[in-house]
């Protein structure tokens, strides 16, 4: 790097990088520093070459064959040279000065203006036309900091009913633009649910689901994009039943059946830790999974394991909390001290579950399932008497008025917790 004097005005001196030899002609470049104090010219050297670095991505994305990246890079370099990117029509209507200024700026090597720079200044790139299937694209982005502190696991679940709600429409109504989506569209959407409700296909609730993340999808991009279009979303949602809620397993089901001596023989070591950890605490799976050395507390002198948003979110602010062990839950820990590896970072724990279970006829019905311990851990602490703060604390739920205090100790809900454990 040198600055040099060229007339009244010093002037910066670079060769051109070769990553931008596809976008800039010259080999070196001489950068007006627009002063005439060599102290005020070396104080502004720095900002100035990162200005053209800045406008030499611009070109570089410029160059893309995708709309919408071409679009962002003359708004980018736009921006880079001092002004707001306009369209065209809009360009044409500014004062003669303004627009003078602009037709100005564009560099022209050997008397030749620089394309991607007119285009820029000019507003002549059309913003691109958003279909639904680009929407999804461009969500990910938009929506980032809804995945901040996800897990990988907890980041696909998320991302994979969004996924699928787009599938389904364009499935339905075609990968129309975005702003083009009418709201007999959405109705013929509606109505392709309504069929399958009526066949027993699927739920109200399934239905509504693909409803409302489809509306996140859309509204997400037509806000943050700015695109200003009202769209036709509302009123679409189906009255849903009474919700289908999985059974507690009976004490004497656990007992006889769940527990009983080599029942859960075949079942893998973790698999089967899990299970047992979740009898006598009721954590929900994706909280056992991932349950670390930290994290899990035998040397304490109430032993339990501390539910926090280690590696992953929580479901809620309540969800952090602490649970002690009992029974074959402090056994099955004593035995997985470190967590479970295994499934820390996998989403088939349920799945390879309920599957032996079924196999093994040890679910008390077919509406019973894995969860079904967590139910059944809540009714017993009901049965028992346990007041409802500290129920709602264990299971990591609101409470339906304020909280005062820090709640009972640790030893007293393990007091409570040992006389209706297995």
């Amino acid at each position: 790097m040198s600055i040099a004097k060229r007339g009244r005005l010093y002037h910066l001196r670079r060769r051109v990088p070769r990553r931008y030899g596809g976008v800039e002609l010259r080999e070196t470049v001489w950068i007006s520093l627009h002063t005439d104090s060599e102290m005020v010219a070396r104080s502004k050297a720095d900002r100035a070459w990162s200005q053209m670095i800045e406008a030499w991505e611009a070109r570089l994305a410029g160059d893309s064959r995708d709309a919408e990246a071409r679009y962002e890079a003359a708004r980018e370099l736009a921006r880079v040279r001092g002004f707001r990117y306009l369209d065209a029509s809009s360009v044409a209507e500014l004062p003669v000065g303004d627009v003078l200024e602009r037709v100005e700026a564009i560099p022209a090597p050997a008397n030749q203006p620089d394309r991607v720079e007119a285009a820029a200044l000019l507003g002549t790139i059309p913003e691109p036309r958003i279909t639904v299937t680009k929407a999804l694209e461009l969500y990910w982005t938009l929506a980032r900091e809804k995945t901040f502190g996800k897990s990988e696991d907890q980041l696909r679940r998320w991302e994979a009913p969004r996924n699928k709600a787009i599938k389904n429409f364009v499935a339905v109504v075609g990968d129309k633009e975005i702003a083009n989506i009418t709201r007999d569209d959405m109705l013929d959407f509606r109505q392709h649910w309504l069929d399958r409700i009526e066949a027993g296909e699927v739920t109200a609730n399934s239905a509504n689901k693909d409803l409302i993340h489809l509306g996140d999808v859309l509204k997400t991009v037509n806000t943050m994009k700015r695109l200003g279009l009202s769209l036709p979303l509302g009123e679409l949602s189906f009255k849903e039943g009474e919700a289908r809620t999985r059974p507690p397993f009976s004490e004497d089901w656990i007992r006889t059946r769940l527990l009983a001596p080599g029942a859960l023989e075949g079942l893998n070591g973790e698999a089967r830790g899990l299970l047992l950890g979740m009898v006598n605490t009721g954590f929900r799976p994706s909280e056992g999974t991932a349950l670390t050395a930290d994290t899990i507390r035998l040397d304490h002198n109430v032993p339990h394991i501390s539910i926090e948003p280690t590696g992953r979110q929580l479901k809620s602010q309540y969800a952090r909390r602490m649970i002690p062990l009992t029974g074959v839950s402090l056994e099955a820990f004593k035995e997985f001290p470190e967590g479970f590896p295994r499934y820390r970072d996998s989403a088939t724990l349920s799945a390879t579950v309920n599957k032996f279970l079924r196999g093994k006829g040890m679910l008390e019905t077919p509406r019973h399932s894995f969860y079904s311990l967590r139910h059944s851990f809540e009714d017993r602490m009901l049965a028992a008497g346990i007041d409802d703060r500290i129920r709602r604390d264990l299971f990591g739920h609101r409470l339906d008025r304020e909280r005062y205090g820090k709640g009972a100790s640790l030893e007293h809900v393990a007091e409570l917790v040992a006389r209706i454990a297995f």
